[in-house]
């Protein structure tokens, strides 16, 4: 489970890297592919979080808005990457 917990830690701080990085991007096509990135990272976050709770006999309280914030982030993300498509 540990390894989860840093797996899900790095996807974490890779979506919020390249999200930052799109923010700062030099061309459309470069902001394209931070969001698609972010993206793919905030979609690995959600599932980390997922199989986390799955993994618990009795998960903590907290994790359900936590996964909540996972989905949103993801819809958000998802629609950013289709409309800069």
């Amino acid at each position: 489970m540990r390894d989860s917990v840093l797996q899900l830690g790095r996807s974490a701080a890779g979506a919020a890297a390249n999200y930052g990085a799109a923010v700062f991007a030099r061309s459309h096509a470069d902001f394209t592919s931070k969001v698609g990135i972010a993206l793919e990272e905030m979609e690995e976050s959600w599932r980390w979080l997922r199989l986390l709770r799955d993994a618990m006999n009795d998960p903590p309280h907290d994790l359900a808005p936590l996964i909540d914030e996972a989905r949103q982030l993801t819809a958000i993300l998802a629609a950013s990457h289709q409309t800069a498509r």
